[in-house]
């Protein structure tokens, strides 16, 4: 009877429990040495890793941001939960840290089971690729407080790192070169912008999305929910065989907010555009809108998801690392002594 009741009021308990089951084969994929028990318990346990002297935890939260609507428009769910997964573990590697657990929360209007499923089939794609466990997660109904149709993703991760070996921009100086780590689109950041530029907001989204570019040789749509690329294993392969000084996630607030982030007070970055591919989706979006460049800039990642500072004369090891790894990367600029800040320049001077 209580169960019934508590349908009735808008929570189907045996629809939680079918997500359960469902997502029970992509979370054991997930599985790495230091999981203790599975899905199901109180708390996800991990055993703290050996071989540390000094061992330092770094933990990151995050969500998906408006992206998510795009999602909902185009009623695709297994990549979303991918972004989520790398917001958090791309963060913890700027640390140098190599993430080991990952736990996601869904609150969602209606339990459907099959779109949980689908949601967590990203997170578990997206902690594989992170190299790091999916330990548990929690799907809440929340009928009457947002739409049936709708949900919203939010993770929170955990890693470890030597102490001696944190990232923090302690040995950064001048003259060291930075590396810029090509991004697989807009990431998860920007989209309130995005969904302004494109019109996601109006009755025709769903046929915006569905239009084909010639420019971005997809969809808008396809171009728009391609996942959030994850850096951490490449990253701490740098960190490993060549070293690395800094590093900065290019996020919301895009390099103007964010690269000032890896710096000590005293440098500054100089940047120097065009040294790297501004992917075509960003373009496209500055010439459709009329945005200010600088604007830009401060919004988007331009199609450099990190930035890394390394020893002059280990840059050109540092690239071929990267790309030894899968990724494409580019010297990109130089820090410099003066006030801690950026500066992106082009040829006809500083972009304001």
């Amino acid at each position: 009877m209580a169960e019934n009741a508590y349908k009735s009021a808008g929570v189907d308990v045996e629809a939680g429990y079918e997500s359960v089951r469902l997502i029970k084969d992509d979370v054991k994929k997930t599985a790495i040495e230091g999981v203790i028990g599975g899905i199901g318990g109180f708390g996800g346990l991990f055993e703290v890793p050996k071989g540390y002297e000094n061992p330092v935890l770094v933990s990151g939260t995050d969500g998906v941001g408006t992206k998510i609507r795009i999602a909902f428009l185009l009623d695709k769910h297994d990549t979303i939960g991918r972004d989520c997964v790398a917001m958090c573990v791309n963060d913890i590697a700027c640390s140098g840290a190599k993430p080991l657990f990952f736990l996601d929360y869904i609150a969602i209007g209606k339990n459907v089971p099959e779109k949980v499923a689908e949601i967590v089939k990203g997170v578990a794609d997206g902690c594989v690729l992170a190299g790091c466990a999916l330990v548990g997660g929690e799907t809440a109904e929340h009928p009457d407080l947002m739409p049936a149709d709708e949900y919203d993703v939010a993770g929170f991760s955990v890693g470890v790192v030597e102490k001696s070996k944190i990232t923090d921009g302690t040995n950064a100086k001048a003259g060291d070169v930075l590396i810029g780590i090509a991004s697989s689109g807009v990431h998860s950041n920007g989209y309130s912008l995005v969904r302004k530029v494109f019109g996601l907001n109006d009755d025709n989204a769903k046929e915006t999305l569905d239009t084909y570019s010639e420019e971005l040789g997809k969809t808008i749509g396809e171009e728009l929910l391609t996942p959030t690329r994850i850096y951490v294993k490449p990253l701490l392969k740098l960190i490993d065989e060549v070293g690395i000084k800094t590093v900065s996630h290019i996020t919301g607030g895009g390099f103007i907010e964010n690269v000032p982030r890896m710096l000590p007070d005293g440098l500054k970055a100089v940047i120097k555009k065009g040294t790297w591919e501004i992917l075509p989706i960003f373009d496209l979006m500055q010439k459709k809108a009329g945005i200010p460049e600088r604007d830009m800039y401060n919004t988007f990642n331009m199609g450099i998801g990190m930035i890394v500072a390394v020893d002059a004369d280990k840059a050109d090891a540092a690239v071929k690392c990267l790309e030894a790894a899968g990724e494409k990367a580019y010297i990109i600029g130089e820090l410099a002594g003066g006030e801690k800040g950026v500066e992106i320049v082009s040829d006809n001077g500083v972009i304001k």
